[in-house]
């Protein structure tokens, strides 16, 4: 008897590794735009991408939210280095807002992307990416320059591009936190759809 319930419980234990294993892990690695910067835990868009998934039956999939406030296109390759250790299957790349808020260097965002994405691309890593939009405080000319890095990036690799993180919710006051930045709860929801009408395509077919 003991006999039996020891090998009916390691025949589950195997089943439960067997479909971690089997997990779609998809990493989105951005600043405090995906961590959710001001607001509840569970609010940031890629937790309510994980939360619609499950609803969708998809435990097959697997959400890590790396976002980190505060941090620019400098921190990039050495958060992926860290992160290849999981060896995510798809890295959604989600960085660059805070370069442009800050006025850094357009040619240094470029660097940090190009270098990020070749290293991503030797370790077998799948990426995606996003891109970012900036107010025209540094004048016309580095706003439509730092615009302009996204989409030249991913037509020169052939990555999956989904052209602005906030469509539909960037200048709204309704749908912002007070700094005008950080979408609030309802503007998470949003960038959340929009988030997962770009990724759905990029899954595996269950």
């Amino acid at each position: 008897m003991l006999r039996s319930l020891l090998a009916i419980l390691l025949v589950l234990m195997v089943g439960e590794v067997a479909a971690a294993e089997k997990q779609f892990t998809v990493l989105f690695l951005g600043d405090s735009l995906t961590e959710g910067l001001g607001l509840e835990t569970g609010q940031a868009f890629p937790d309510l991408v994980a939360r619609r998934l499950k609803a969708e039956g998809r435990s097959d999939i697997k959400i890590i939210n790396g976002g980190v406030s505060g941090s620019t296109s400098a921190s990039a390759l050495s958060r992926m280095q860290w992160y290849v250790r999981a060896k995510p299957d798809l890295v959604v790349l989600s960085l660059g807002a805070n370069d442009g808020l800050r006025g850094l260097p357009v040619a240094e965002l470029r660097s940090h992307l190009v270098e990020t994405i070749e290293f991503a691309r030797k370790n077998g890593l799948r990426l995606a990416l996003t891109g970012m939009m900036i107010p025209p405080n540094y004048g016309p000319e580095y706003t439509a320059n730092f615009a302009r890095v996204f989409p030249e990036l991913a037509e020169k690799y052939q990555l999956p591009f989904m052209p602005f993180l906030l469509d539909g919710v960037a200048a709204i006051p309704a749908l912002n936190q007070s700094d005008g930045i950080h979408p609030n709860a309802e503007g998470a929801k949003i960038v959340a759809d929009h988030v997962y009408t770009f990724l759905a395509p990029l899954l595996p077919v269950k």
